[in-house]
């Protein structure tokens, strides 16, 4: 089942819950999506899954951060609300790489292209964006690259 499909479901079904956080939620979810392809007609494509994962891993990021600023701020009860939205889009991405799985993917994307320097960095980084989209922090994943090729 395509994302769509899966958050077309789950809108229905928080519909039928009666569940306003859910809901709201998972129409911010579709809101994004629908922006993108209208930015993307010009171009005669729609949002595919790849494209779509990113957008919610860049909600999910923005989500962090400011639940980080409410609770520095004593807004404990936004932080909150911004936590339990982080949980409803992570149901749509799929399952993180573990600290050990990234280490793992990491060494073997060093290998596969042979970096020995910081200057390979950027090759480094593409083979693990290639083959890891939405599944690695690829921030922590650019320390940690560096950490190795320094």
């Amino acid at each position: 089942m395509d994302l769509r499909t899966r958050l077309s479901e789950a809108l229905k079904r928080a519909m039928k819950d009666k569940d306003a956080t859910r809901l709201g939620t998972l129409r911010l979810i579709n809101a994004a999506l629908k922006d993108r392809d209208i930015e993307l007609r010009a171009e005669g494509r729609e949002v595919g899954d790849a494209e779509a994962t990113a957008i919610l891993a860049k909600m999910v990021k923005q989500r962090q951060e400011s639940a980080r600023a409410y609770e520095e701020g004593g807004r404990l009860e936004l932080a909150e609300a911004e936590r339990a939205e982080i949980k409803v889009v992570e149901e749509f991405l799929p399952r993180q790489l573990s600290e050990r799985e990234a280490e793992a993917a990491i060494a073997a994307a060093i290998s596969e292209t042979e970096a020995s320097s910081i200057r390979d960095m950027g090759r480094v980084m593409a083979a693990l964006k290639a083959r890891h989209a939405g599944r690695m922090d690829f921030g922590a994943a650019g320390a940690a690259i560096k950490a190795r090729l320094s």
